[in-house]
């Protein structure tokens, strides 16, 4: 059946002022799904909205690695584990005190913080050059085994960050600011009392302050702990696209340099051992790590971080979930289009006279139309939400690559958000099709505002393009944006990764607030012209 046909059908069904807002609705739905042409609409909304997949190839790491995978926290988020460690069994309850003296490091020559000489990388062949990535960290740790992904707490210096006590890869607190050297040293203390370790530190030795507590759950009653370094692996984003994001960089080191150190409560190792953590098939790239003593002074370098995963940023880790939906913004084009026409159609053909001659309250037919087309775009984002999110996994995995996993309520949120984004924005467009009664004039400005700075944010995402995904219905985007970001991991946090610059449902109540605004005046102007 044709749009003019179907129009008339349903209109021929109207009686003026009778049967109220239930038959108006019944009469829109009857007009909307005997038009074949749109129901294909949405089909290829949804085929679409599928079948850009995501590109899987090399997120896995530099050669030698043995598995495409990440360990996973004690939060179930994926996580980079590699540092040094240099350690003892500490069997039950327990301290470790030390004095750090200075933070120093190396980083590829090619870095914004390398500094001064350069010399070749160790097992790299890079060139290296003095300096301190931001987040590189030498101090103790608490952990309940070797193992990658394992429970820990950790009191440490950083290249900028001031003292850190950082826990279970997500937590942070911060302690002393400012850097450490031999003229302002900092004294670091954990003690262990059961599940729960505690972190102090010290600008002289004799005051102590407490940094915080984190509590370990199933901490064996042996445990791992000692001094450690690592350093974050320089990365820089040289290219954004829709598949995905090329970075360049390399393996940096840290050296941290301890005396005073002192140990309180059942040490049962009696000497100290040190090993990378991670090691050479690690997805991150690090580079070998070493530990010296003499004179009562111990000096630990190491590579790599201890962190979550940030998927996506380059230089090793996984992708994210959200790339799976990265064909969104085309279903949203072909859904556009169906939403336009479903208002303009009957300007088109004349026939928005005998709708309003049968139903008098022009508000009321355009908010019927508007229940209609939003509960058809929310239907077919229910659809398509799921269908890209499997075959988006199926080609990453086929691709060799590792998806960060998310926790059930996320992946919940990502399907339900996806299907309110397509039911928003097909209430915009049908508002911007009653406003300017032509449907490529509305298909173009809806695309304008909602699909463009999506695509600009995504390619260009640095810098002041961020705004429009802020301001601009596009903002709704960010209803999948999959993980959190955490301020104590320097990556590139991007669209095409998945992250916003709002909230996922504060950006999709600014994409509602545009749409209603819309629906608004195309209410407020039908009641006041000539159809």
């Amino acid at each position: 059946m044709t749009a003019g046909t179907a129009i008339v059908a349903a209109q021929e069904s109207e009686r003026p002022g009778r049967g109220g807002f239930g038959s108006l609705l019944h009469a829109e739905w009857t007009k909307f799904r005997t038009v074949r042409g749109w129901l294909i609409g949405l089909l290829v909304a949804v085929l679409v909205t599928a079948g850009l997949l995501l590109s899987g190839g090399d997120s896995c790491g530099g050669p030698g690695n043995s598995g495409c995978t990440l360990p996973l926290g004690p939060g179930g988020e994926a996580v980079n584990d590699s540092f040094y460690f240099v350690r003892q069994p500490l069997a039950g309850n327990g301290s470790i005190t030390v004095q750090v003296t200075s933070l120093t490091g190396e980083t590829p020559s090619g870095s914004v913080s390398g500094r001064v000489r350069a010399r070749s990388g160790p097992g790299t062949g890079q060139s290296m050059r003095s300096g301190l990535e931001p987040w590189s960290k030498a101090g103790i740790i608490v952990a309940a085994s070797t193992a990658p992904g394992a429970a820990y707490a950790a009191m440490m210096v950083t290249g900028t960050h001031g003292v850190r006590m950082q826990y279970d890869y997500t937590g942070d607190t911060a302690g002393l600011p400012g850097a450490v050297s031999a003229l302002s040293p900092r004294w670091l203390r954990l003690t262990r009392s059961g599940d729960m370790i505690t972190g102090y530190d010290s600008a002289n030795g004799s005051v102590w302050v407490k940094v915080g507590t984190a509590r370990l759950g199933g901490l064996p009653s042996t445990v791992q702990a000692g001094l450690f370094a690592a350093s974050p692996a320089y990365s820089q984003v040289v290219s954004q696209s829709l598949g995905g994001s090329s970075a360049t960089g390399g393996p940096t080191l840290a050296t941290g340099t301890f005396d005073q150190v002192g140990l309180a409560g059942r040490w049962t190792g009696g000497r100290w051992t040190g090993a990378d953590i991670g090691g050479p098939d690690a997805m991150y790239p690090q580079d070998p790590g070493t530990f010296r003593q003499a004179a009562g002074t111990v000096s630990v370098t190491g590579s790599g971080d201890i962190a979550p995963d940030v998927p996506g940023s380059g230089g090793g880790g996984g992708i994210s979930i959200s790339q799976g939906l990265v064909g969104t913004f085309v279903g949203l084009i072909a859904l556009v289009v169906v939403a336009s026409m479903y208002m303009t159609a009957e300007y088109r053909r004349g026939l928005i006279r005998v709708t309003l001659a049968a139903s008098p309250r022009r508000g009321q037919v355009l908010l019927a139309k508007a229940a209609v087309i939003a509960a058809a775009g929310f239907v077919t984002g229910l659809v398509a939400a799921p269908l890209s999110l499997a075959v988006g996994e199926r080609s990453a995995h086929a691709g060799g690559a590792f998806i960060d996993p998310v926790a059930a309520l996320t992946l919940a949120r990502l399907v339900l958000g996806t299907a309110a984004l397509f039911a928003a924005v097909a209430v915009f467009a049908l508002g911007a099709g009653a406003l300017m009664r032509r449907g490529a004039a509305a298909v173009t400005v809806t695309i304008l505002l909602v699909v463009a700075p999506f695509i600009i944010g995504t390619v260009l995402s640095a810098g002041g393009t961020q705004w429009p995904l802020r301001v601009l219905p596009a903002a709704g985007f960010a209803v999948q944006g999959a993980y959190p970001r955490y301020p104590q991991v320097t990556a590139s946090y991007s669209t095409v990764s998945g992250y916003y610059p709002l909230p996922p449902w504060a950006g999709f109540a600014v994409l509602c607030g545009w749409a209603a605004v819309v629906l608004g005046l195309a209410t407020w102007v039908l009641r006041r012209r000539d159809a």
